[in-house]
Formats: structure tokens, C-alpha cells, sequence
């Protein structure tokens, strides 16, 4: 049987692939006829050896890319993914969307560039590049914590990124999982704001000072940034709960294009674990 997709965003994109080629694409090796369930997590063992176990499964980590090149000017595609997620049906296939929907637009964008600078000899002009590379922050037996970073380039002096991050429940919906957003996992914004906002406008002026030499007060990007311009990532030392919290902040957030962007770790202390929802505090410890 033939699996057809037709992404009618741009009305000429069109693809027939078999069940072999659509279970390569979303990373799982082609070596076995019924993809292998990922192992139970043991209770007892390091992080790393958790790691090893849940993606030593006959899974692969996926690296796609879909260029195009004419008359000198240049479409680049990216979007990759780790063997964790392949292991995760249902997360896999929310990428795979993901990056269906975003090549699509990339394409009617660079056809639209290459009308408008049909008459042009700037290739810069009509040069796109796109790239997401999801990487896992932490794997825990119920959850898996993802980040990406995201980089865009359509012409001008130099590209742009930013992150994207969502946390993968595997108890959600009886077992099939869902994504959510990390800030999904505490009461609000506001109470997870309280518990952090101090250490981490500390940690972020201490690596502004030692980007730039001082922090002087009363300059654009010397004021700390509010929670909702940040990245939040769950990150975990042990493997098992989540108990340190990243905070990412783009370029132009916390500093200029040429700082490049800042990442700030806090831990997970009791004020945090207080602004955990109840249904998932077991899935976070105090350090």
C-alpha cells in the first residue's frame, strides 16, 4: 500500500511514499518488521545508563533536507530530531508535521523572493536558509524534555535564531501521550516568575559582566528580561526528576546580536516545587 501527502499550502507539493520510505522518515530502522518498544526504565542505574537503554531500541536519530538551487539563488532545508523521539510514535509524528508545514511555507516564500527579485543579480537577496535541530534535555521515565534550536536566514548582513521547547507526557491520554509546553507544568507564569525571577537576573548579570567586561545601569540590555520572553527548559541531573530549570533568552533579549544568546541554570528549589502542578510533583525534586 502507498501512503499519498499532498501539502496544499502550496498547491503544487505532492508525494506518494511507501510504508518502508514514511517509517524512515520518522527515524525508525528498517531492520525489523514491527518497530521494538522501548524498554522500561529501570529504578536503579545513572542517567546515561537510562539514556543507553531507551535508545539502544532500534531507532534512529532523523536528519532531513530538502534544497533547491536556481539560477543562483539558493533554498536550504533542515530539520532533525533525536532517536528519543523516534522511539515516541505519536511525538514523531508531531515533528514530522511540524516540519511538513514549515517546508511548505519556506517554499511559497522563496518562489515569492524569486518573482520579486526576478531582474535582480543579488543572490543574497534570494538566498532562504531554515533550520531546527530538536535535542533532548532530559529523558525521565515519564517524561522526555526536548529544546531546538531554530535559525533563519532570508537575505540581509546575517540570519537570526531563537528556541523552541516542549515536554513530552507519556501518561497523558491514557498512555498515547502529549506534547506541552514546560510553563504548562506549574499554576502560572506569575508564581514560577516569583520563585526564579531572583536567581535569575543574578546568574544573567554575572555573564553579562564577563561578556562585555561590566554591566553599566540604565542601558537597553542591562535591564533582566521578564519570564515570558524566555525559552524554559526542564533539565534533570539524575535521570529521574526534573530538579534544574534553563532559562534561554534569544539574541536581542538579554544582549546585542553579537553576544549571541544567554542560557541561565537555576535549580529547583522549594518555591519552584510549590509553583509545580499537583499531578506532576512527583516528576520533580528540590536539590
Amino acid at each position: 500500500m502507498m501512503v499519498c501527502v499532498a501539502v496544499l499550502a502550496t498547491g503544487t507539493l505532492a508525494a506518494c511514499s511507501s510504508p518502508e520510505e514514511v517509517a524512515g522518515d520518522v527515524g525508525v530502522v528498517q531492520n525489523t518488521q514491527v518497530p521494538p518498544t522501548p524498554p522500561e526504565v529501570a529504578e536503579s542505574g545513572s542517567a546515561q545508563d537510562d539514556l543507553e537503554r531507551r535508545t539502544a531500541a532500534g531507532f534512529n536519530a532523523v536528519n532531513f533536507t530538502d534544497n533547491e538551487n536556481a539560477d543562483g539563488a539558493s533554498r536550504d532545508f533542515e530539520y532533525s530530531w533525536p532517536a528519543q523521539v523516534s522511539a515516541i510514535p505519536g511525538l514523531a509524528r508531531q515533528l514530522q508535521q511540524r516540519r511538513t508545514q514549515a517546508l511548505a511555507e519556506q517554499k511559497v516564500a522563496w518562489r515569492g523572493t524569486l518573482e520579486e527579485f526576478a531582474d535582480s543579480d543579488c543572490n543574497s537577496c534570494k538566498t532562504d536558509s531554515y533550520g531546527k535541530t530538536w535535542e533532548v534535555v532530559a529523558d525521565l521515565p515519564r517524561f522526555l524534555s526536548l529544546s531546538a534550536n531554530h535559525y533563519v536566514y532570508a537575505g540581509g548582513a546575517h540570519g537570526n535564531y531563537w528556541f523552541d521547547t516542549l515536554v513530552w507526557d507519556r501518561q497523558a491520554n491514557d498512555g498515547e501521550g502529549e506534547a506541552l509546553d514546560p510553563y504548562a507544568l506549574f499554576t502560572s507564569t506569575i508564581a514560577l516568575h516569583d520563585a526564579v525571577r531572583a536567581p535569575y537576573c543574578e546568574g544573567l548579570k554575572a555573564e553579562q559582566a564577563k561578556r562585555r567586561g561590566s554591566v553599566e545601569d540604565g542601558g537597553y540590555f542591562t535591564e533582566c528580561p521578564e519570564l515570558d520572553r524566555l525559552t524554559l527548559l526542564l533539565g534533570s541531573s539524575t535521570g529521574k526528576s526534573f530538579d534544574r530549570l534553563g532559562l534561554l533568552a534569544a539574541p536581542y533579549i538579554a544582549g546585542p546580536y553579537v553576544e549571541g544568546h544567554y542560557e541561565v541554570t537555576v535549580p529547583v528549589t522549594q518555591a519552584v516545587l510549590d509553583a509545580v502542578k499537583p499531578e506532576y510533583r512527583a516528576s520533580f525534586s528540590a536539590k
